[in-house]
């Protein structure tokens, strides 16, 4: 349990740098005379985020779908939850959904949203999140 946890708690600081990135740092960002680069970083930096929660959210539920009834490895479960958000937050953001917001189609959006879930790959075989019967219950 412990582990997701702390999946829980980076969601946590996630959300909170998505925050303070879109209330302070950005119209910080767009009201000065910052390199072009900047501009795309503030405006796509969102999309990172998304790429992030949405793997460690689909690890969650994965874990505790696995835990019920599918009994995938752990690896299988990591691999699949990246690839389920990576369809939902690629799919948004190609327009073929709007769930989620009414995006408006920039590839640098498509290139921090890869990103995001790579860096959510990343965490999930870092920290190797796993769900038993022992620890669902408590």
């Amino acid at each position: 349990m412990s582990h997701i946890i702390k999946l829980a708690r980076i969601q946590i600081i996630v959300i909170a740098i998505f925050f303070i990135m879109k209330k302070f740092v950005r119209p910080f960002v767009l009201e000065s005379d910052f390199h072009p680069l900047a501009d795309i970083v503030v405006y796509s930096f969102p999309n990172l985020c998304e790429g992030i929660i949405g793997v460690l959210s689909a690890t969650y539920v994965l874990l505790y779908l696995n835990l019920r009834s599918l009994r995938w490895s752990e690896k299988a479960i990591y691999l699949i939850a990246t690839f389920l958000a990576g369809i939902y937050v690629i799919t948004q953001e190609f327009k073929i959904h709007n769930i989620g917001g009414n995006n408006i189609f920039d590839p640098y959006d498509v290139l921090f949203s890869i990103i995001g879930l790579l860096i959510g790959l990343g965490i999930i075989l870092r920290i190797k999140p796993k769900l038993t019967a022992a620890t669902s219950d408590q």
